[in-house]
Order: C-alpha cells, then structure tokens, then sequence
C-alpha cells in the first residue's frame, strides 16, 4: 500500500511540473500574443502620425504658396501706387509751371496795362482796391510799373493810401537787405 501512495504522490508530482509547463507555456503564448498586439499597435500609430504629418507638411505647404501669391500681388499694387504717386507728382508740378507762367502774364499784362493808363485813373482803382483791403495786390501791380509811372501815381492816392504803400516799401527793402 505504501507503494500506491508514493506512485500516486509522485504522479500528482509529476502532473504538478507539467501544469506549470503549461501554464508557464500559456502566459508566454498570451505574452508574446500581447506583444505583437503592441507591436502592431505602435506600428499603426506609427502610420497615424505619418498620415498626419503629410497632411499637416501638405497644409503647410498649400499656405506658404497663397502667402507668397498674396505677398506678390501687394507688392504689384504697391508699385502700381508708387508709380501713379509719380505721375501725379509730375502733373502737379506741371500744373504749378503752368500756373506760375500764367501768373507772370496776368502780371505783365496788368503791369502793361497800368503804364499805359494816365496815373490819375490808376490811382483813383488803386484807392478803391485798397478800400476793399487789397492792399497786397496793388503794392504786386505797382511793382511791375516803371518808376516814373509809380511816382504820377502816387501823387494822385489819398494821403492814407500813400503812406500804406510807402511802408509796403520799406517792409520790402528791408526784407531784401535781410536776405
């Protein structure tokens, strides 16, 4: 009877060391089954983010190109300004020659006028111009007319309109010495 207890002690033994094969074969099989498992999940994450940065590099990359499309078509109407800035430039100056040519034949005429005038009339519209506080434009006109013509005139203004002028002039010659 002995023996019957150790064979069944050493089978039981036995099926002990061979249940822990198994088990030890088991937890290796699920180990390694959730190895691949990892491996592939981080293999597939892998792809994820590699989709991801195509499309984020495609992204990035369909930006720049409109940057640079705007950034040229801002700079083509900037210098579509500055070229039209130019050519008004050009007319204005244009337009001050012409203005300034004007002036000097308006002078020149009037002074021409105001000459051949007797100084008896020229005085008598220079008194009414300076009584609507024209002052300015007849000391401009009285400037274009020959001396002579300046001193018949001035015999003929009132007193107070005399000495207006007379201070126009002195204003002038010191203005001129100054400069």
């Amino acid at each position: 009877m002995n023996i019957c207890k150790v064979n069944i002690f050493q089978i039981g033994k036995r099926s002990r060391i061979l249940f822990k094969i198994i088990f030890i074969f088991i937890l290796l099989e699920v180990y390694s089954f959730g190895a691949e498992e990892t491996s592939s999940s981080l293999t597939k994450q892998r792809i994820e983010v590699m989709e991801l940065k195509k499309e984020l590099n495609s992204f990035y990359n369909e930006k720049e190109t409109e940057y640079k499309q705007r950034k040229k078509e801002l700079e083509t109407i900037l210098a579509q300004i500055e070229k039209e800035k130019r050519d008004i430039q050009k007319l204005h100056d244009a337009n001050l020659e012409v203005l300034k040519d004007i002036k000097q034949e308006v002078e020149s005429k009037t002074g021409k006028i105001y000459n051949s005038m007797k100084p008896k009339d020229a005085a008598e519209i220079f008194n009414q111009m300076i009584a609507e506080g024209k002052i300015d434009d007849v000391f401009a006109i009285i400037m274009k007319l020959k001396e002579n013509n300046v001193t018949q005139i001035m015999k003929f203004l009132s007193v107070s309109n005399a000495s207006l002028i007379t201070e126009k002039f002195q204003n002038y010659s010191n203005e001129n010495k100054e400069k």
